[in-house]
This record gives structure tokens, C-alpha cells and sequence, in this order.
């Protein structure tokens, strides 16, 4: 299995997990940074994700500036596999694993994790890739 398979395999795995604010334990919650870091983890990323943050900063630099510090490439045309970074609000940012079929992540509003079929529902910031994938 390559590793963007991996990344979306152990994604859709923790379907249905419950959605809480900097969760990192798909047994007890996660949040969309959370459903990042569990999937990057099949893969073989060992962390530099933040744990400490708000969802409302609306800092796009920052939240990029993140993910490159956790060792993500920055990529034209994502890929399944890839971690986009999404504006959710005006001040909210958000994060999402693309998939063959449309966007897995924690929706706060569902209060758990899904897959939504079809494009982002939020415009797309930036897309990321895990480069340590097999």
C-alpha cells in the first residue's frame, strides 16, 4: 500500500470517532488537527503537529507555517492523501484529508469524524504532503 493510500486508509478508519477540540484519540475524540495527526502516524509521521491552538485565529501564515515546521511539502494539485488546508469561516481555519471521493475530516457541527463526498464545502487555502510516504 502507498503511503497516500495509508494516510487515507487510517483516516477513513476513524470514521465516526467523536469530534473534541484538540483530541488526539480516536477512542476519546478527535478535532481536525487530531484526524491529521492519527493519519499521518500510519504513515510513519512522528509529530510536530501543534496541540495547543485556537480554531478561530484565522491565521493562515501561522497554521502554514505549522504545518511546514511538521515536515509537510507544500503541493499544486492535491492529491488523496494530502492535507488541505481550508478557511471554514472568516476567522476560522480548517484542516481536511483529500479522498478519492471528496474530503475526510472532523466536523464540528456533525460532532464527528466523516467523509463528505464531493468538493471542499470551504475554500481551499493551501494543499500539504507528507513527503516521508512510502
Amino acid at each position: 500500500m502507498t503511503g497516500n493510500r495509508r494516510v487515507v486508509a487510517a483516516a477513513r478508519a476513524v470514521l465516526g470517532s467523536r469530534f473534541r477540540l484538540h483530541g488526539r484519540d480516536p477512542a476519546l475524540g478527535l478535532d481536525c488537527v487530531g484526524l491529521v495527526a492519527v493519519a499521518l502516524a500510519a504513515d510513519g509521521h512522528q509529530g510536530g503537529i501543534p496541540a495547543d491552538y485556537a480554531l478561530r485565529s484565522g491565521d493562515a501564515a501561522k497554521a502554514q507555517a505549522a504545518l511546514k515546521d511538521a515536515g509537510l511539502l507544500r503541493v499544486e494539485g492535491a492529491e488523496p492523501g494530502d492535507v488541505l488546508l481550508l478557511r471554514a469561516g472568516p476567522e476560522q481555519l480548517h484542516l481536511a484529508i483529500l479522498s478519492e471521493i471528496g474530503l475526510l475530516h472532523a466536523d464540528a457541527m456533525l460532532r464527528r469524524v466523516v467523509e463528505r463526498p464531493g468538493k471542499p464545502p470551504f475554500a481551499l487555502l493551501s494543499a500539504w504532503r507528507w513527503e516521508g510516504r512510502g
